[in-house]
């Protein structure tokens, strides 16, 4: 009789471990919690009777027994994901997954979403939009966007917009309330908090606006707070007050006379939105299609980051480039600087 495996689970928990010699490392890939994936070993470790790691304050290291389970356990996982990528290629190869934040999906790649369909008909598009990491490894996604400074361990990623923020308002408002023209002027206006700017460092906040244009009168403890951004816009939309919000998620309303950016200053973070994908699947048709169409319609606002990096290039279609637009190496694995004013001086309405 056949001995008994020991769980899924714990053999992934180890091997990602093991390939990463880290533990919150592996468990941001299997997006779990590193308690969790230090539990899961600690049961492969008893139902073994071996310990696998040996562990200290700051490191980890196989043990005589981890280094012996490892290739094996590492070469079947890697064959599991080739079968199931050859599976997906010729079976549901035509369903693209796309992950990405729900402020973004809301606000910018829904409403540009009917000319990438258009374009190619062939393809089923799945959007999910949430704030965790998609793995790749067990989600399957297959491109994600993510905010964020880079650079991606074991990923290929693009930039492809900037995210700098500024003062977002409804033109109603401003009849409301009066001109809008000075930073001092917000003090007759109500206000509105996207506290996801908060939550990711590196992403200038109202506190940080106020500090770079000298206005010392806005009393930041009232208004609005709303936990994401899309939600926030909605609220101005509606002349719920001014928001600190982020210039091309704001864009299309601004461009139909929505809502207006009525003062020059703007503070340019060091975050950015990529384009993500395991490292070598950039090369796929679908996935190609799909990073060279974002490129292209980011170029055409304007907004897009530039490098001198090509596009990706579909396995079909080598030799030629996919599309023009400029993209991105990924960032320095460096802290943030301060965010940086970009302009000032006088309000003035953007035009459209």
């Amino acid at each position: 009789m056949p001995k008994l495996l020991p769980p899924l689970n714990a053999l992934r928990a180890f091997e990602a471990t093991a390939r990463h010699l880290s533990f919150s490392r592996a468990a941001e890939e299997l997006n779990v919690t590193p308690a969790a994936l230090s539990h899961q070993v600690a049961g492969l470790e008893a139902f073994l009777g071996e310990r696998l790691f040996n562990r200290s304050a700051r490191t980890i290291s196989l043990t005589p027994a981890g280094d012996l389970l490892y290739p094996g356990l590492n070469a079947a996982f890697a064959q599991i994901r080739q079968s199931v990528e050859r599976v997906m290629e010729t079976g549901d190869g035509q369903i693209l997954v796309v992950s990405a934040p729900p402020g973004l999906t809301a606000k910018w790649l829904v409403p540009r979403l009917h000319r990438f369909l258009a374009a190619h008909p062939e393809l089923d598009v799945r959007v999910s939009a949430s704030l965790m990491l998609a793995s790749f490894a067990g989600d399957g996604v297959d491109v994600a966007i993510r905010n964020a400074t880079g650079p991606f361990p074991g990923l290929w990623s693009r930039k492809f917009l900037e995210i700098e923020t500024l003062p977002i308002v409804s033109p109603r408002l401003i009849e409301q309330y009066g001109p809008l023209e000075t930073p001092d002027d917000l003090a007759r206006f109500p206000i509105i908090h996207d506290d996801s700017l908060g939550r990711m460092f590196g992403l200038p906040t109202w506190m940080d606006w106020l500090k770079a244009a000298g206005a010392e009168h806005v009393d930041l403890s009232r208004g609005l707070h709303f936990s994401s951004a899309d939600h926030a816009i909605e609220a101005a939309l509606e002349g719920a007050g001014v928001l600190l919000g982020v210039r091309s998620l704001a864009i299309d309303d601004v461009r139909v006379g929505r809502l207006v950016f009525p003062l020059s200053l703007s503070l340019r973070s060091e975050r950015s939105f990529h384009i993500v994908c395991p490292a070598g699947h950039e090369n796929r048709p679908k996935i190609a299609a799909f990073c060279a169409w974002i490129l292209d319609e980011a170029a055409k606002l304007g907004l897009a980051c530039t490098d001198d990096s090509p596009p990706p290039v579909s396995e079909g279609k080598r030799g030629r480039r996919s599309v023009s637009a400029a993209g991105n190496d990924p960032s320095p694995n460096a802290p943030a600087p301060a965010a940086r004013p970009q302009r000032r001086g006088r309000a003035r309405q953007a035009p459209t």
